[in-house]
């Protein structure tokens, strides 16, 4: 029975999460454009990162103030994260300014748990932990100072920007060893014991 006071999937907050995922193709232009030397275009590509990035808490503080949390919502908005995140880190590498060990890290992490996520909601959702939220938040430091047009500025703001991102992979290692064990602790809580067996 369909519950009559379940929001409507096509609400604000679903919004303004597909509007992230179809701003990622224009980022992946922006940021590629001239192989990433034009200063205009390339800080038109951080601009569109930004926006893009806070709309994420945008649909997230819309879904939770006015109960529009809906299955479509909680589908879609980490694919979005996980698209922005995925072309700025790829493309970062194809232009050469990114290390491709760090785009595979963190692209293998950020896939496998959301895969873990998915196969796991026959027992728990698996929520986001604080150590989580942290690594999102230097992810999207890190990659927003990537993004600015570091041959241009002083060296010191390339060293910051590789300082972030080095703790931005260790903490997404870290923090994917962590979901592995809980996934593990779950699966291990869910199997039938002696009694259960066939």
């Amino acid at each position: 029975m369909v519950d009559a006071a379940a929001p409507s999937p096509w609400n604000v907050a679903n919004g303004f999460t597909a509007l992230r995922i179809l701003v990622v193709p224009v980022f992946g232009v922006l940021l590629l454009w001239d192989h990433g030397q034009q200063v205009g275009v390339r800080l038109a590509a951080l601009a569109v990162f930004v926006l893009a990035a806070l709309t994420d808490r945008v649909d997230g503080w819309i879904a939770r103030r006015f109960s529009l949390v809906t299955d479509l919502g909680k589908l879609l908005d980490p694919i979005a994260d996980k698209l922005l995140m995925g072309m700025a880190l790829i493309g970062l590498s194809v232009l050469g300014e990114l290390s491709w060990w760090v785009t595979v890290v963190i692209l293998v992490r950020e896939v496998g748990i959301t895969v873990m996520r998915f196969f796991l909601l026959r027992y728990v959702v698996l929520p986001a932990s604080r150590g989580g939220k942290l690594k999102t938040v230097l992810q999207s430091v890190a990659l927003g100072l990537y993004l600015l047009p570091l041959h241009h500025l002083p060296g010191f703001v390339a060293v910051v920007a590789a300082v972030v991102m080095a703790a931005a992979v260790l903490v997404t290692v870290v923090t994917g060893l962590d979901y592995l064990r809980d996934a593990w602790r779950i699966r291990r809580a869910a199997r039938p014991g002696p009694a259960g067996a066939r």
